[in-house]
């Protein structure tokens, strides 16, 4: 990538990040529109378009939680491509065959084309982890949700009222268990080479 200098546009990243309602107002009045036109233009209607919208805001929302994520090209042209690819993919599956539509020009940024590909890329792997954590029991999975919303594990086992070597135990179990699905699907091991 050429430039690794923040966007000014990173305002709307942090603002989806700490949940700032003002921020989200201002990206469903400005940028939203143009993206349910693009989808109600090719083969969608508006109740499409706002799933599309929210699966995107949802995606921008944990990759700016987990990853820190930093901008480096506009949001609109960022934002819109991410909408745009998820739509795509959506006709594709929907048609079970390649999907045809003429691809105009998005933006002229090549950063925008790698994070978009970076977001994608990220959430793969967090449908990867939602998946393989389903598959774990219901012990495994509230002892994982609490040990990552609660400040401490002695706290979590308070909660579970049962005693703190325990709980770290099952951590450790169930964290390992998980582990051992991901790393066995061909999915991550895909994913571990586009890294």
């Amino acid at each position: 990538m050429a430039t690794t200098n923040v966007h000014s546009d990173q305002l709307y990243i942090e603002g989806l990040a700490n949940n700032d309602s003002a921020v989200i107002h201002v990206i469903y009045k400005k940028f939203v529109p143009k993206v349910v036109s693009y989808i109600k233009n090719n083969s969608g209607d508006a109740d499409q378009a706002q799933d599309v919208i929210q699966e995107v805001l949802i995606l921008l929302f944990n990759q700016a939680k987990v990853q820190q994520l930093k901008l480096t090209c506009p949001f609109d042209a960022y934002f819109f491509l991410l909408c745009k690819r998820k739509w795509l993919n959506e006709l594709k599956k929907q048609s079970n065959k390649g999907v045809t539509i003429k691809e105009e020009l998005t933006s002229i940024h090549e950063s925008t084309d790698e994070m978009v590909l970076q977001t994608e890329h990220f959430d793969e792997k967090q449908q990867l982890y939602d998946m393989m954590f389903s598959k774990l029991g219901e012990k495994c999975q509230e002892v994982l949700k609490l040990s990552f919303s609660l400040p401490s594990m002695e706290e979590v086992a308070e909660k579970l009222n049962v005693t703190y070597g325990y709980v770290r135990k099952k951590k450790s179990l169930c964290i390992g268990q998980l582990t051992q699905w991901i790393q066995e699907t061909n999915r991550f091991k895909s994913l571990k080479n586009e890294s």
